[in-house]
């Protein structure tokens, strides 16, 4: 029989959608609309509070529990349905809300819509975890509540908590615990906790409501610890509510049922990778069972990369399915597959990090990066302790680009202490020689000149001329951060020459760059720039686009020596399209207060611009934890310094918060959108009628200082809307296509 309506509940981060359902609703050519989503996703919530708005527009409404004891009424009493209001009588529609049309409801629910769909003054709204598959059926898929983005390094620990209140899921999760405990708020000692939990409990409302109320017994840093592969243990919903809201395991559980061998069988399979697995990666070929377990909402889309999906097996159910597969005995074969699919992928992957490949298999291997690192935990658990150090000296040039440069000093260190003797001298000497490669990305020189010393020492027995020879030039690199190029000059010079006879190009070429700049600290420009133009030459032809960016970054260095900046500035936006190309991370920042620096002695109007940059730069290397040179971390202080004195305090702080928030990608497309620097003669426009109105001249200012539309309104006490005319008059006026031409017309100005 019809029931009523649940009562009211308050929805959070479901405008979007909501507006949309409203809107489908009210459309007389719609008859089916089926809301889908995973379980525990809020989909009766969001049902029933939106037929609680658009009830009125509708001569009569009805609520029906597919999933009800008893199954479905016969067809005649599905039209007793309650007395339209005096208001919608005359609409003569009637919606009909049909909530739970799941696993046994699914049949009767079908036959049921061929009946309710013949009267065209019906309009039925579903929900279910997957489409019901009847003609006419218009889905509205919920997915959970957006999560805070992961962090790294010491940044992790320094949330904020007022940007994390903007993200949905811990909006929600926020205003569930102070429902539990009125005590609660989000400050700067749990964000990083409560950020955590979110992440782990993948934005699924009833989830984050289930881990608010655990807050009465725990606080988020020792809930977080507890929620870590296990999920599950959440329990505690209303006792009104269904069996299957009141744990995670119930939840679980209910979503599981129904399938067949095969599909749990792939679906415990998978729960043992991490979330973010390619099709590819994971070896995946049964497309068919894939798509099964995608409409079930048992594997979660969440993400692109280059062209191919990545996926995820969600929480709860991943700890669900991971727990059935110990149980079955099951576990130990799925880790290990697991972990030789990521060693192989790993092996693979080095021929194409060194040519035309590297910025495809660098960008694939970031994005399998913690599975990598589920694949070297369980070589370490197995005691394989070559196959451990194989995957981490595979893993060089991933882990540097990606700023994993702390957990890959780690790992060295663990895998050299765990394979002990039973590791080959050369596999060791290996491990010592990058862990100071990671030593010195971090900002330790003197600990990376000790560790290439001991990698030295190890090679020199097992008698690897190529091996040592390449620890050579990177000691030289560790000994000019240190602070000795003479020292670094004599051992790179060795090493050049032994590399070069070897044809060991790619290390022959990261040599030379090394000693360019070896030769530019000991003040021998032409020798530095002659060596340099050979590295850059190199790894030109070999495609290093990671290499050549470096090497570029000492050509602009002594580009800006000879008071050359318009030779630096292309050097330092390659540099930055090739770093952009790979997502480089751990020399990204370095290279942005690089370009900072230079634009602000070549376009003073890019302050707003410059301080995006710097605090892009910041925010960044705070996640890889690297620390830099006093003197140039007082350079990059006194460029903030001055540029804070010269703008307006709340312009710097507004530039600065958005530079906080900027990713790889934006900070890179911010740097490359500046102006280059022109020296071309400046001349007025000769006709009157390009001539520009004192307001338009303000007009064009603000946008060569980088300000958008609705900063420049602000700015200027007027409407963004007037805004945007002047924009296009300044544009037609100068001749200009682009924001980025009228900044570069601007600075000609001075």
């Amino acid at each position: 029989m019809p029931q009523s309506l649940a009562p009211a509940a308050e929805l959070v981060g479901r405008e979007l959608e909501t507006a949309l359902l409203r809107e489908r609703l009210r459309d007389p050519l719609v008859r089916l609309v089926t809301v889908t989503g995973r379980a525990g996703v809020g989909k009766s919530r969001l049902a029933a509070e939106t037929v609680r708005v658009v009830g009125g527009e509708f001569a009569r409404i009805a609520v029906l529990d597919a999933a009800a004891p008893g199954g479905w009424p016969a067809p005649s009493e599905l039209s007793e349905l309650p007395e339209p209001s005096e208001a919608s009588e005359a609409s003569g529609r009637v919606l009909l809300l049909l909530d739970d049309c799941d696993h046994e409801a699914r049949p009767a629910t079908a036959e049921a819509l061929e009946v309710l769909t013949a009267d065209p003054r019906v309009v039925v709204l579903a929900t279910s975890v997957e489409p019901l598959g009847v003609y006419g059926e218009l889905l509205l898929p919920l997915a959970p509540l957006p999560v805070p983005g992961p962090r790294r390094g010491p940044a992790a620990a320094a949330a904020d908590p007022h940007a994390l209140q903007e993200v949905a899921s811990v909006a929600l999760f926020v205003r569930r615990a102070r429902e539990a405990d009125p005590a609660f708020a989000l400050t700067l000692e749990n964000a990083a906790a409560v950020a955590e939990i979110c992440r782990l409990l993948g934005g699924l409302p009833l989830a984050l409501e289930l881990a608010a109320r655990r807050l009465r017994l725990f606080p988020p840093h020792l809930l977080a610890s507890r929620l870590r592969g296990r999920t599950t243990m959440l329990s505690g919903g209303p006792a009104n509510a269904p069996a299957r809201h009141r744990s995670l395991a119930a939840l679980a559980e209910w979503s599981c049922r129904g399938l067949d061998d095969a599909d749990r069988a792939l679906l415990g399979q998978l729960s043992v990778y991490e979330p973010g697995f390619g099709l590819w990666a994971a070896g995946l070929s049964a497309e068919a069972a894939v798509e099964t377990l995608l409409d079930r909402g048992l594997l979660a889309v969440v993400g692109e990369e280059q062209g191919e999906l990545r996926l995820a097996v969600p929480e709860p159910v991943r700890s669900h399915a991971r727990a059935e597969l110990a149980e079955s005995g099951g576990e130990a074969a799925a880790l290990d597959a697991h972990a030789e699919r990521y060693r192989s992928l790993v092996s693979g992957a080095q021929p194409g990090l060194r040519g035309t490949e590297q910025a495809r298999v660098l960008r694939e291997l970031a994005a399998e990066g913690a599975n990598v690192i589920a694949a070297l935990r369980r070589l370490r658990e197995r005691g394989d302790g070559e196959a451990a150090a194989a995957v981490v000296l595979g893993c060089r040039l991933p882990w540097l680009a990606q700023g994993r440069l702390r957990e890959g000093l780690e790992w060295c260190d663990h895998t050299a202490e765990a394979g002990g003797a039973a590791l080959a001298e050369a596999v060791r000497a290996r491990l010592a020689d990058l862990s100071g490669v990671f030593a010195l990305a971090l900002g330790d020189p003197q600990e990376a000149v000790r560790r290439h010393r001991h990698a030295l020492a190890l090679g020199r027995s097992v008698g690897d001329r190529r091996q040592n020879a390449l620890a050579s030039a990177r000691l030289g690199a560790a000994l000019l951060d240190s602070g000795d190029p003479a020292g670094a000059r004599a051992v790179l010079v060795t090493a050049l020459s032994a590399l070069e006879s070897m044809g060991v190009t790619g290390g022959a070429a990261s040599a030379a760059a090394t000693l360019a700049a070896a030769l530019r600290a000991d003040g021998d420009r032409r020798r530095a720039q002659e060596t340099l133009d050979r590295a850059v030459e190199a790894f030109r032809r070999i495609r290093d686009g990671r290499g050549l960016a470096g090497a570029l970054r000492t050509v602009a260095a002594l580009a800006l020596e000879g008071d050359e900046p318009d030779r630096a500035d292309p050097a330092l936006r390659e540099s930055l399209r090739l770093y952009g190309a790979v997502g480089e991370r751990t020399e990204l920042p370095g290279l942005l207060e690089e370009f900072s620096l230079l634009l602000m002695r070549t376009a003073p109007a890019q302050r707003p611009r410059t301080v995006r940059l710097l605090a892009a730069a910041d925010t960044l290397r705070a996640e890889t934890g690297a620390q830099v040179p006093d003197e140039w971390r007082s350079a990059a202080e006194r460029a903030r310094t001055e540029l804070s004195a010269r703008l307006d305090w709340t312009d710097f702080a507004v530039a600065w918060a958005e530079g906080v928030r900027m990713t790889v990608p934006e900070a890179v497309a911010e740097a490359l959108s500046a102006p280059a620097p022109s020296h071309r003669p400046s001349a007025a426009p000769a006709p009157e009628d390009r001539a520009l109105t004192p307001r338009q001249v303000q007009v064009a200012l603000l946008v060569s200082e980088g300000m958008t539309n609705r900063q420049i309104a602000a700015k200027l006490d007027i409407s963004e809307w007037t805004v945007v005319n002047h924009v296009r008059q300044v544009m037609r006026r100068l001749g200009c296509s682009s924001r980025v031409q009228v900044a570069g017309a601007v600075g000609r100005w001075a």
